[in-house]
């Protein structure tokens, strides 16, 4: 449930970024025309994104018992990658960001093009609603009948709307660094939790060996069925009889990302 909450919260409080830049540019120069086109890209990336989620849903209700698996295993993996990307690119366009997106919006301004700025932000809020759409898919294969699962939905907006207001106040105990270096650890230790996961359904179907199982047992330490454990389990991938391809895997996952951070 807290993945799932988080990934909502975060993606909101970006998506709220790109919007909120957007509407202060906007504001300061006295453009009611385009508030209009703002909010019209607002609801145009929301509604792709909820038509993603239809046709997600759609193609899983066809497919088979063993052809859903496949899918699920596919759409797990497909949300770890998109943990992973989404880091890199605020690392690389989050100090530019807003220069990029104003940029935009005077050359639409100049050339009276407000539908290109409708196409901006519908694109923007699309590609952060579709991820969450991909990631809640990916974590809640198991949980969507749960309805504290989708209760995380409205909670997560919730608070990103305080989160994005506190940003906005300029705090000293919460910058939009801060924020971003913190969510970015969580973001991938969620990422690596889904990879786990993958590892997982693939050994399950037999596209991935052991190897050596379980390569030790830690469960009398802590066990990932408890309280403590099972949070560990959900959102870092912590196991605690784990199979030798999934250490590796998990291990890999961890190299390649900080020789990554450290390249940027």
């Amino acid at each position: 449930m807290g993945n799932a909450l988080f990934i909502v919260w975060r993606e909101t409080v970006e998506a709220m970024l790109v919007v909120g830049i957007l509407h202060s540019w906007l504001k300061q120069h006295g453009h009611g025309t385009g508030m209009r086109f703002l909010w019209g890209g607002v609801a145009v990336g929301v509604g792709l994104a909820i038509l993603l989620a239809f046709a997600i849903v759609g193609i899983a209700d066809v497919l088979s018992d063993t052809g859903l698996e496949y899918f699920q295993l596919g759409m797990v993996g497909v949300a770890a990658l998109l943990i992973v990307q989404m880091v890199f690119w605020m690392r690389a366009h989050g100090r530019k960001l807003k220069r990029e997106l104003e940029s935009s919006l005077a050359q639409a301004q100049q050339q009276a093009n407000w539908w290109g700025m409708l196409v901006v932000v519908a694109l923007a809020v699309a590609r952060e609603s579709s991820e969450a759409v991909v990631f809640l898919y990916g974590l809640g294969t198991g949980e969507g009948g749960n309805p504290l699962f989708w209760l995380m939905l409205p909670l997560g907006v919730a608070l990103a709307w305080g989160t994005f207001w506190l940003l906005q106040q300029s705090s000293r105990i919460l910058t939009w660094q801060r924020f971003f270096r913190i969510s970015e650890v969580l973001l991938l230790l969620l990422a690596a939790s889904l990879l786990v996961t993958a590892c997982e359904r693939a050994i399950n179907l037999d596209l991935l060996p052991t190897l050596l199982d379980p390569v030790w047992d830690s469960s009398a330490l802590l066990s990932d069925n408890g309280s403590i454990g099972g949070f560990l389990a959900t959102f870092t991938g912590y196991r605690a009889q784990p199979a030798l391809s999934v250490v590796l895997a998990y291990g890999v996952f961890w190299l390649a990302v900080l020789l990554g951070l450290r390249r940027r």
